[in-house]
């Protein structure tokens, strides 16, 4: 019969905490012939909250080059926020779209 007590019982194990930051992706909007600038400035200041004055200079980039970063989230939002864009630019008929990248 042991007449140890859990008081005598040291353990000396340290755990690894492995701490993994969640990826980041980026929201990437693309230019096109049809969907009016006032119509992607209300986008920008709406679902991602720019001021006026940012989606302004975000919009003509999109204009000026066929695309722009326009954030940079993780996974989901940054998916939740393209279907947004692409949804309310579809029921509005036009055809602005967003794409996703990981951001490396």
């Amino acid at each position: 019969m042991s007449t140890e007590t859990i008081e005598d019982v040291k353990i000396n194990e340290k755990i690894k905490k492995d701490f993994k930051e969640p990826g980041r992706y980026k929201i990437i909007m693309l230019n096109d012939d049809s969907t009016p600038m006032e119509w992607v400035i209300e986008i920008l200041t709406t679902i991602f909250k720019y001021s006026d004055q940012t989606a302004m200079e975000l919009t003509l980039q999109i204009h000026n080059e066929g695309s722009a970063v326009v954030g940079i989230y993780a996974y989901e939002i940054a998916e939740q926020k393209a279907i947004e864009t692409i949804n309310a630019s579809r029921e509005r008929g036009f055809p602005l779209n967003a794409k996703i990248e990981k951001d490396v």
